[in-house]
């Protein structure tokens, strides 16, 4: 098998990767993306004066319970031990982006698990800020989340 070849299929039907003959290795991945925001919402952000609380402190809780979880929401995904997150946000001028760096020591990568807390982070400032997002008919035509991917995955030899 090459490595493009998709390692969860089996004769076509999902399966879980059997990882256990693999090496523990330590695992880092580095995830964001983009919330884009009309600028009353995001000064409302840049200054605490959303009515439902703190959106960035609330969010990086949210993105922390997500990478935590992401065994139970990405089916093939495999519980593993986190041992570090690390999110961070940047308050832009048309929005918020989110940056959610993840370490194991395992089998597996961790790249599901960032990518898992940066959309959490996303949704739960959407969440906090929606009531000054809507347009007169309830919609959200400038708001939504861009950008999402990883933009680095280290593996490193555990002595």
């Amino acid at each position: 098998m090459t490595d493009s070849e998709f390692t969860h299929i089996e004769d076509d039907a999902a399966q879980m990767v059997d990882v256990t003959e693999k090496d523990d290795v330590r695992r880092t991945s580095t995830a964001s993306g983009v919330i884009r925001l009309q600028p009353e919402t995001v000064a409302a952000v840049r200054t605490g004066e959303v009515q439902k609380g703190n959106v960035l402190s609330t969010a990086r809780v949210a993105a922390i319970q997500a990478v935590k979880h992401t065994w139970e929401d990405v089916p093939m995904c495999h519980q593993i031990p986190v041992t570090d997150v690390d999110t961070a946000f940047e308050v832009m001028d048309d929005g918020v982006k989110a940056t959610v760096e993840v370490t194991s020591t395992g089998k597996t990568g961790v790249e599901m698990e960032a990518l898992n807390g940066v959309t959490r982070a996303l949704l739960t400032v959407w969440d906090m800020v929606k009531s000054a997002e809507k347009d007169e008919d309830g919609q959200y035509p400038e708001t939504a989340i861009d950008e999402v991917g990883v933009e680095e995955k280290l593996k490193e030899a555990v002595e």
